[in-house]
């Protein structure tokens, strides 16, 4: 029996940079993992269960992109995840679960962990990285620590529609790039919502949030108090730290 951390990752920069020749979208991208992490734990047999406090909504099937991994890796084990990174909120927790799984498996290869997913590979490496192409050319950065808090509405975004709205911004000469996150305008036409999230998370703390990715959630660097429960209501507040590559 064996226990591998899947950290959470923070896109703390993202700048769209073209299209490649098969309709994916090309990044310049900083990212960094956090100490927020699920946890996965491989044993003997098959299949997958699924617990935590995020469970809700993870699929334990085949669905599941640990199962994927394991399949690439040419491996089979019973994995308990226990979900700690929220479902839906752009913090990477699927493919983190992924990398857990191909780290266990010993296939390290990024381009191989590309088949799975764009941030597959970043969250293979860890630490903190500039990330190109589709998410698979990584250029490992030196270690900051730096803590961020989350804000994580009660809501996931879609990224595929983030990134046709973003087409559509871009095609109609109405993208509004905010320097952070390219695709925070048009993840705001998809679900108008995170506009009233960004102005609590920035009256809270005093700080301009930016769009984790394609959202749904809101991040501001540095430790903050959360607000009163009754304010913040079912939306999850965290305060994470970054970490060192894994290895």
């Amino acid at each position: 029996m064996t226990t591998v951390e899947a950290h959470a990752k923070l896109t703390v920069h993202l700048h769209m940079t073209g299209l490649r020749g098969d309709g994916y979208h090309l990044i310049d991208a900083e990212m960094v993992s956090l100490d927020l992490c699920d946890r996965l734990t491989f044993s003997e047999g098959e299949g997958m269960e699924v617990t935590g406090p995020e469970a809700e909504g993870v699929p334990a099937g085949p669905g599941n992109l640990v199962a994927r991994a394991l399949a690439l890796a040419g491996r089979t084990s019973h994995v308990r995840l226990d979900k700690r990174i929220p479902h839906g909120g752009g913090l990477g927790g699927g493919s983190s679960d992924a990398a857990a799984a191909l780290r266990w498996a010993g296939a390290l290869d990024p381009l191989r962990a590309a088949q799975i997913g764009a941030d597959v590979p970043f969250c293979l490496l860890g630490g903190r990285a500039r990330v190109t192409g589709v998410g698979e050319v990584l250029e490992p950065l030196s270690y900051v620590e730096r803590q961020y808090t989350l804000l994580v509405p009660p809501f996931g975004v879609n990224t595929m529609a983030v990134y046709r709205a973003y087409d559509e911004l871009e095609a109609d000469g109405r993208a509004r790039r905010n320097e952070n996150n390219h695709l925070e305008a048009a993840a705001l036409v998809v679900e108008p919502r995170l506009a009233e999230w960004r102005a609590r998370l920035r009256a809270w703390t005093g700080a301009e949030p930016v769009l984790a990715g394609s959202g749904a959630t809101w991040f501001v660097e540095g430790a903050h108090e959360a607000p009163p429960s009754e304010e913040l209501g079912v939306a999850r507040w965290f305060v994470t730290r970054t970490t060192r590559p894994l290895g």
